[in-house]
């Protein structure tokens, strides 16, 4: 059972644009997804299990079916191609898929350096567009940031947390030869280039208070 408050919007996103990187395509979009996975996995922060995706169709947009596939090959399998393929909706044969979004637990660390696994502690998007490949690093939780949603610090959780994800962050820029381009702020937070920002405190020491919005 998870014991972390999830925000419902992300505290921190990071963008690359890698149209020079890769070719746009579904085959090309999981071959950069199984890279990524595997850098967050060598921080215990993604163990991939499940593949979501929605379907599109060109000159009309989205048709508004998600579709869920288990993996039960590795992301890097070249049959898993086919197998998206294979999961397009009847009634749409001309159906393509979009965003990919690769999702599982991740481990996070409590302020005695406890490991709990958590659903979800990341996650990881690739776009197949035609327009250019791109992918995306979202977090919902406060253990990246110097203060918890209620606006207390604590810096125990931070410092066992934060650095495996700035860790991952930098690996994925090198990885791709271009720095992540973080998004746009929330109320839950705000992305830096290697981690969650830290907001300016109030003169009680305490950072904003945002439980209301959970």
């Amino acid at each position: 059972m998870s014991t972390l408050k999830r925000a419902p919007r992300p505290c921190g996103t990071w963008f690359w644009d890698l149209e020079d990187f890769a070719p746009a395509g579904l085959d090309s979009a999981l071959v950069t997804a199984s890279r990524m996975a595997e850098v967050l996995l060598k921080q215990d922060l993604l163990l991939p299990q499940q593949l979501e995706y929605g379907w599109f169709v060109y000159g009309s947009g989205g048709i508004n079916i998600r579709t869920t596939l288990a993996l039960t090959v590795p992301l890097s399998d070249a049959s898993l191609p086919d197998r998206v393929r294979a999961s397009r909706p009847v009634g749409f044969s001309d159906a393509e898929v979009d965003d990919l979004y690769v999702t599982g637990p991740g481990h996070w660390l409590d302020a005695v350096g406890e490991s709990h696994r958590e659903p979800r502690l990341v996650e990881l998007s690739v776009s197949p567009a035609p327009v250019g490949l791109s992918a995306e690093l979202a977090v919902y939780h406060d253990i990246w940031a110097w203060f918890d949603f209620s606006g207390r610090p604590h810096p125990d959780v931070h410092r066992r947390n934060a650095p495996r994800l700035a860790a991952a962050l930098k690996d994925l820029n090198e990885l791709f030869g271009v720095d992540g381009e973080p998004g746009e702020p929330t109320i839950f937070g705000a992305a830096a280039k290697l981690g969650v920002a830290t907001p300016e405190p109030y003169d009680d020491g305490l950072g904003p208070d945002v439980t209301d919005s959970l």
